[in-house]
């Protein structure tokens, strides 16, 4: 399954060292004016290669519209982009062309499709979000037109948890993190992994601001359970929070329900979420990525024959995969919103007729 969302759908196709990377986005209203300085700033902040925290592969990502937009201006028809790759070095994976990388999904891919991809990993690779910001751009400029925002940062790596969360202070970390106060710590953190050919896990916070009620379709394609999904589909990612997360199971009832007034919410223990449906305050969400796999450390494994053999690796990889991952999160928001959004119209037969005039 290469396809997400019903209304606001968009399916990516291409490999980690394939020819290039790509998605089409179907479900587009039309009419949006569409910025591809805005585009391509959103591939500029997951591409890789920009500083000392992430992989050292260099690619410029960039972004080119084959389709469903007019003068600027989106058609209404599926809106395809394509980036090519660079930068591939597929030689420098020669070495475990019929083993399994420990913690990768070589082992799973080849044992269901009977191909064994080891180009850093074929489809199954991280490279393949790079599609899915470009979507995610599309989706957020459908939010722009109604006020809804979204922003992610860097809540916790290796352990060292943010004390405070200011999304300011992400536009200009090299890690994306929201608390200033331990950011070094982080970026120590990072590169001491780094430096002893390891890599340490992070927290991407995803924050979605004036999103309104009624967004989301219970019981099967409830908003919480969809961003869920969406989340689970990165790689990586083990884990995710709604609101306080498995902090509520500690707390009573009357701690955990939101009191409500005539002007909203006391409080925001659901993160603005209800029965699968928003409503009305922000929507937080945290993202757990696990370590990044590939190590420079021996580990033991098998091959394609059952050896029990060894595997050190080479090549270039991040040192802390949650980092770039807290872009295509906050990407993947933005195409569940949007589809929510357009899903939601015809929810009432009154909604109907506002559009066709009735």
């Amino acid at each position: 399954m290469n396809s997400f969302g019903v209304k606001f759908k968009f399916t990516t196709f291409g490999e980690s060292h394939g020819k290039a990377l790509g998605c089409i986005v179907d479900g587009v209203p039309a009419g949006i004016k569409i910025d591809e300085e805005f585009i391509q700033s959103e591939m500029n902040r997951r591409k890789p290669g920009q500083n000392k925290y992430a992989t050292a592969r260099k690619e410029s990502d960039t972004v080119e519209i084959l389709s469903g937009v007019f003068e600027g201006v989106t058609t209404g028809t599926p809106i395809s982009m394509i980036i090519f790759n660079e930068n591939q070095k597929s030689k420098d994976y020669s070495n475990v062309k019929d083993l399994f990388r420990p913690g990768h999904a070589d082992f799973t891919y080849f044992n269901k499709y009977e191909i064994r991809d080891y180009r850093g990993g074929g489809r199954s690779s991280a490279r393949e979000t790079a599609a899915r910001v470009a979507a995610g751009a599309i989706a957020k400029l459908l939010l722009k037109e109604l006020n809804i925002k979204v922003q992610s940062g860097i809540c916790e790596i290796d352990g060292i948890k943010a004390l405070n969360i200011d999304f300011s202070n992400v536009e200009t970390s090299e890690i994306y993190a929201l608390d200033k106060q331990v950011e070094e710590a982080q970026k120590e953190a990072i590169l001491k992994a780094k430096n002893s050919h390891n890599s340490v896990g992070g927290v991407a916070l995803i924050n979605i601001q004036n999103c309104p009620v009624g967004l989301g379709e219970p019981l099967y394609y409830k908003l919480d359970s969809q961003l869920a999904n969406a989340m689970m589909s990165i790689n990586a990612v083990k884990a995710i929070e709604i609101g306080d997360g498995i902090n509520s199971v500690a707390i009573k009832g009357n701690e955990n329900n939101d009191a409500i007034r005539a002007n909203g919410f006391k409080s925001n223990h659901s993160g603005g979420i209800l029965g699968g449906i928003s409503n009305g305050d922000e929507i937080n969400l945290k993202v757990y990525f696990k370590p990044t796999p590939s190590i420079f450390i021996k580990q033991e494994t098998i091959d394609i024959y059952n050896n029990e053999v060894e595997c050190e690796l080479k090549g270039r990889h991040d040192p802390c995969v949650a980092v770039r991952g807290s872009v295509v999160a906050e990407s993947m928001a933005a195409l569940v919103i949007a589809d929510m959004l357009l899903l939601n119209m015809s929810s009432t037969i009154k909604n109907i007729k506002k559009v066709y005039g009735k």
